[in-house]
């Protein structure tokens, strides 16, 4: 019989009452069925908290936990990453969503080549679905010293084959704390690799966190000083570099 890994889907919510919907359909469409959908809600109060409920009502796979209080979304990824129970770890954002063959394409990309950490292509959509016609590619191997010079995966495109009892948790950062938890996981793994096809879609929102283009200068320059241990010069070329692939190299119309 075909070994069929366990996927823990690991889903941070707050507030996307209007999009969480679409979000968790797009698992339960999914093709690939060994696995759960961990929502982890920090306090929401629009509504999305008890809407993830019902789904977790009618579906066993779908496990909903609510944080005490509001305390961002590298502590909610944290606390999914502890209580999950899969071999494997995949991502996804509470207002992205995933093609059905998502899952079972990525594995099986995963292993035929024997690879521990895997991302792939992403659309970007707008606040109510529709196609921006940019596309996000990928790179074919990722190792440490290019995900300093970019952050090539998308955070709802990963997949990391992770240890259950050496699990890999992120820096408590506000902004690019997904970034932050792959920077670590990416050193222990043996073979991180590009999949290039577009199976998710990354909804651009103009009020979210990342869109605030300061904060996220101040994060970098927090992760890359105090986690990654770089000087002040190095966090400056890596800004640097990182910004220019995403203007120059990484969009590409569809």
């Amino acid at each position: 019989m075909k070994y069929i890994p366990y996927i823990s889907i690991i889903t941070p919510n707050y507030n996307c009452l209007k999009y969480i919907s679409e979000t968790i359909e797009s698992v339960l469409a999914q093709t690939y069925q060994n696995w759960e959908m961990i929502i982890i809600d920090d306090c929401s109060n629009d509504g999305s908290y008890e809407l993830a409920l019902e789904y977790a009502e009618k579906e066993k796979r779908i496990k909903v936990f609510r944080m005490e209080c509001n305390s961002g979304a590298a502590l909610c990824r944290n606390k999914a990453i502890e209580l999950s129970t899969g071999q494997y770890l995949a991502f996804l954002d509470s207002d992205d969503i995933w093609i059905p063959e998502k899952l079972e394409k990525q594995m099986q990309f995963m292993q035929e080549n024997d690879c521990d950490f895997s991302f792939t292509e992403r659309e970007l959509i707008d606040e109510y679905g529709n196609t921006l016609g940019i596309k996000l590619k990928t790179i074919k191997k990722l190792t440490y010293q290019k995900l300093l010079l970019h952050c090539w995966p998308g955070c709802s495109t990963v997949i990391y084959r992770q240890n259950i009892n050496k699990k890999i948790y992120g820096p408590i950062v506000k902004n690019s704390n997904d970034y932050a938890l792959f920077l670590q996981v990416i050193k222990n793994v043996q073979n991180g690799l590009g999949f290039s096809e577009c199976l998710s879609k990354y909804r651009k929102r103009a009020n979210s966190l990342s869109s605030n283009k300061l904060k996220k200068i101040s994060s970098f320059f927090n992760i890359m000083v105090d986690y990654e241990h770089k000087n002040a010069f190095l966090a400056c070329f890596y800004l640097f570099t990182n910004q220019f692939v995403k203007l120059f190299f990484k969009q590409e119309k569809i």
